[in-house]
């Protein structure tokens, strides 16, 4: 779960290019929406409402191949972005609505809240409190490691990077989030 969290998805990375572009008071509104979104992604998984969508025949796999092309390719954007840290700018900060928005239709919203309320069951005697542990356990991961990634974004803008070291930081950011796609894609095995 540590790995699915901190690895740089389009969340993290556009909250450290907030943090790069307008500072901390807007990164922080911002991740204040991606917390309340990722919450509601989860909740979305933990309903089955995500699960009865996942199940059709057409559009689970076509979403689940949709999402692992596309941190793929955010990882290819991101490791191959040359001298530049691959941050998205924009010309205004997006609020609480923007990382909202972002979380809910963020694929990897979606694969971290599966792995983490449909495997590692730990009581299987009380499932409602086992999924308000798992609440708990996301958010007390969840939310240092974004403002983490909000502070390295404010951090990194006033740093004055070689070409060299900005390409091995994207480098490296690609190789994490390619261990989302693998974990996220790895087969798992029906219990039952």
């Amino acid at each position: 779960m540590f790995f699915l969290i901190i690895t740089p998805g389009i969340g993290v990375l556009t909250t450290a290019g907030i943090g790069s572009s307008f500072g901390a008071g807007p990164g922080i509104r911002f991740l204040i929406g991606l917390n309340i979104g990722t919450n509601a992604a989860a909740i979305l998984v933990v309903s089955g409402i995500a699960a009865i969508v996942l199940a059709d025949p057409i559009v689970g796999p076509v979403l689940l191949y949709g999402s692992l092309l596309y941190l793929s390719y955010l990882a290819f954007r991101i490791g191959w972005a040359g001298a530049r840290i691959a941050f998205v700018e924009r010309r205004s900060a997006p609020g609480v609505l923007g990382g909202i928005g972002l979380q809910l239709i963020n694929p990897k919203s979606y694969a971290v809240n599966t792995t983490l309320f449909s495997g590692f069951h730990f009581m299987p005697g009380d499932p409602v409190l086992e999924v308000v542990v798992k609440f708990a356990i996301l958010n007390t991961l969840w939310v240092p490691v974004h403002l983490i990634w909000l502070w390295a974004g404010i951090s990194l803008k006033r740093l004055d990077l070689s070409p060299a070291t900005q390409s091995v930081i994207n480098k490296l950011m690609a190789l994490a989030l390619m261990i989302v796609v693998v974990l996220a894609g790895w087969p798992r095995q029906q219990i039952g």
